[in-house]
């Protein structure tokens, strides 16, 4: 069973302590809207792509992190729907670089106790990379520590439409009334049934939008926007965001006791 923050284990209350966070303040469920690798190769002079490839790195830096803090739950939206809408070289020089992870990563993951998990329209992904999630996800399915969940060609108000019409299914089949569907009964669902909701939704990047990642899901979430370039986030970065978060009070539309 996953623990929670207040159950964390020894050496992760103690990582978080030495970085300055409250073990009992870290979130459940971390999600990233990972933001700025254009706008960070641009600066340099350099291909989009780069930008992306560096992003690569920062993803393997904030994996390490979490499982240090000991978050049991880390989701990060990757590609989403609308992004198949970008020009063809960049869109296959993420694949590509997508391909690479899921080839180099996956056995070092493992090795870390992590469960790899893929939410998305998987379908519209090459065949090739379909195949490397299934084995992905299949490996590491029995792993009990942090849960790493890759939002892929991922789109929440995709998400709920099929939600939505996998509960009309069962009305127009006589095995469901309407008036007996319910918030839970959307929930398990969603790609996420098996996930718990996110506590914070952090993005970099200075953008303040969701853009269509988890908008269900992150009802009650708090949100954490930084200025810093995806390529850039790191340990540091990490730390603030989440000393911002336990620093937050929430009621989940409550008042205080």
């Amino acid at each position: 069973m996953t623990e929670t923050p207040s159950e964390l284990a020894l050496p992760a209350q103690q990582a978080a302590v030495a970085a300055g966070l409250d073990p009992a303040a870290l979130p459940r469920h971390l999600a990233v809207i990972m933001d700025g690798n254009g706008r960070w190769a641009r600066a340099r002079g350099l291909p989009r792509i780069a930008g992306h490839r560096q992003g690569a790195d920062a993803v393997r830096d904030l994996v390490t992190n979490c499982v240090e803090f000991g978050i049991p739950y880390l989701t990060l939206y990757s590609f989403s729907s609308e992004n198949w809408k970008r020009p063809l070289a960049e869109v296959e020089g993420l694949m590509g670089l997508l391909r690479r992870y899921l080839q180099s990563e996956i056995d070092t993951l493992h090795r870390q106790n992590i469960r790899f998990r893929v939410i998305g329209t998987r379908e519209r992904l090459s065949d090739d990379i379909q195949k490397l999630i299934a084995g992905a996800e299949a490996k590491t399915a029995q792993n009990t520590g942090l849960t790493l969940v890759l939002a892929l060609s991922y789109g929440a108000r995709e998400e709920l439409v099929q939600a939505v019409r996998q509960l009309a299914r069962a009305v127009q089949a006589g095995g469901l009334a309407p008036d007996a569907i319910s918030e839970a009964m959307i929930s398990q669902h969603l790609a996420t049934f098996d996930i718990p909701d996110p506590d914070v939704v952090l993005r970099t990047s200075g953008e303040q939008r969701l853009s269509n990642f988890m908008l269900w899901q992150a009802a009650y979430a708090e949100f954490v926007f930084v200025d810093t370039l995806w390529p850039d986030f790191d340990k540091s970065a990490l730390v603030a965001a989440l000393r911002s978060y336990g620093q937050r009070d929430r009621r989940f539309g409550g008042v205080d006791g």
